[in-house]
């Protein structure tokens, strides 16, 4: 009977130390995923807020060479 008790509280320590590893490896696996999401998400944010600017630069390109050509016609 002792031999038994010895296996089976093994047996457990093992059980837990594996699922804990597991979950400390995808903890770790999930904690990577969401840095590398924030990080693209960060450039997709600055993108957006870069996006009017040039939209605006481009609407004074288009009113300059507008002005340019009824100049020379």
């Amino acid at each position: 009977m002792e031999n038994e008790t010895i296996i089976t509280a093994l047996s457990l320590i093992g059980t837990l130390a594996g699922s804990f590893g597991g979950i400390l490896v995808s903890s770790k696996l999930t904690n990577y995923r969401i840095e590398q999401l924030e990080k693209k998400v960060d450039k997709h944010n600055n993108f957006a807020e870069r996006l009017p600017v040039i939209e605006e630069k481009l609407k004074d390109h288009d009113r300059r060479l507008s002005e340019v050509e009824h100049e020379t016609a």
